[in-house]
């Protein structure tokens, strides 16, 4: 049921394409081989396979798609292992149409899904509670240029490339570029390690 709603939703919008559903992690693992998708929207818990284990094979993978995680986010203790996995984003199961649809536009297009109503929240859950990984990464904000660490602090803040640009009077092209070392910098799969790494490091910016 959850699946069949979801697809109605996704049909409803003309520039998103569903070419397939699974029932479980194993089943989006075979069908992402098959189909090659740009996004992969994944529900935590499944049967056989979870979306934690899925979310780590697929984004081990060349040329992995983006991934989209769907929480209860209360329920979903182990949310962080996802995001350290390399998840572009989440969303909360309650969300609006509009808003899934848009969040998948958004990690489609290379920036992360860190709407304030819910990523602030995922933040300070797991400040001070961060992974060796990430710790290490701390230790690396040295090496980041004067720019690189002020785009962090407003990939920290949420802002997409778009909005940094605009913020920093920049080209967005330009934003990417400094996006991109940054992360390579502090060993980040994904905009969601930096935007934690900046919370932790306490220069995530204001909105």
């Amino acid at each position: 049921m959850l699946r069949a709603g979801l697809r109605r939703i996704l049909d409803s919008a003309a520039d998103l394409t569903v070419v397939a559903e699974a029932e479980n992690g194993a089943e989006a693992l075979a069908a992402v081989q098959r189909h090659a998708p740009d996004v992969v929207v994944m529900d935590v818990q499944m049967p056989k396979m979870d979306g934690l284990a899925a979310t780590r094979q697929l984004a081990a993978q060349p040329d992995a798609p983006k991934i989209l995680i769907l929480t209860m986010f209360d329920l979903d203790a182990n949310i962080y292992a996802a995001i350290e996995a390399g998840a572009s984003g989440f969303l909360l199961k309650d969300a609006r149409p509009e808003e899934l649809i848009n969040a998948i536009r958004v990690i489609a297009d290379g920036d992360a899904m860190l709407s304030p109503s819910v990523t602030r929240r995922l933040l300070a859950r797991f400040a001070g509670g961060s992974p060796t990984r990430t710790t290490s990464a701390l230790d690396r904000l040295a090496e980041l240029t004067p720019r690189e660490r002020e785009i962090l602090a407003l990939v920290g803040g949420g802002l997409s490339n778009a909005a940094i640009a605009k913020r920093l009077n920049a080209a967005e092209s330009t934003v990417k570029g400094h996006v991109s070392r940054l992360m390579t910098k502090l060993d980040c799969d994904s905009r969601v390690q930096a935007a934690i790494i900046a919370h932790n490091a306490g220069i995530a910016a204001d909105r």
